[in-house]
């Protein structure tokens, strides 16, 4: 397999991360879900507005997983406010892992996770935790894999869906 690098997403690449963001969005749920309450979500979350001001929250940090210079994944992680669920300043959460789907079964995920984890580590977090729908099944996998434990669940809007989402941890001391 051609060499992976990850990089920082900066503003100037804010129309790769929309492309990438919509593309494994929709990749992953819509065949699940709703059209309408997929195209109402991908235009609340994914616009270029709402992607530059989380660019813009010192919070929030996007990766990109490129194969030469093509995207072909990301992570975004929070920490402090910009947590969807406020869960302490010690605390790091995985928002989003995303993949294109030729690239799955290939250990992008893994790379993107890992890098999730080199900031924690880094920042000195006691743990990283992010929330996972209930019905994706291959990522509750990829967690549970890789030592992640239930703490609760929380309500995710899809449009005019509310989907649940598990919690999950993992401390890291």
């Amino acid at each position: 397999m051609e060499d992976i690098h990850i990089t920082s997403v900066g503003v100037t690449e804010i129309e790769e991360l929309q492309r990438i963001s919509i593309q494994t969005f929709v990749d992953t749920f819509a065949s699940h879900n709703a059209e309408r309450d997929m195209a109402q979500y991908l235009e609340e979350s994914f616009s270029q507005e709402k992607l530059m001001a989380e660019l813009g929250d010192a919070g929030s940090a996007f990766y990109f997983a490129r194969s030469g210079e093509q995207v072909i994944g990301y992570v975004k992680i929070n920490t402090g406010a910009a947590q969807t669920e406020v869960l302490g300043d010690r605390a790091l959460e995985i928002e989003r892992i995303y993949v294109r789907k030729e690239y799955h079964g290939k250990n992008i995920g893994q790379l993107l996770y890992e890098q999730a984890f080199r900031i924690a580590r880094e920042k000195d977090m006691d743990f990283v935790w992010l929330g996972v729908w209930e019905k994706n099944a291959r990522a509750l996998r990829f967690y549970e894999k890789n030592g992640f434990s239930p703490f609760g669940q929380h309500i995710f809007r899809l449009g005019g869906d509310d989907q649940i989402d598990i919690l999950v941890k993992k401390t890291l001391k």
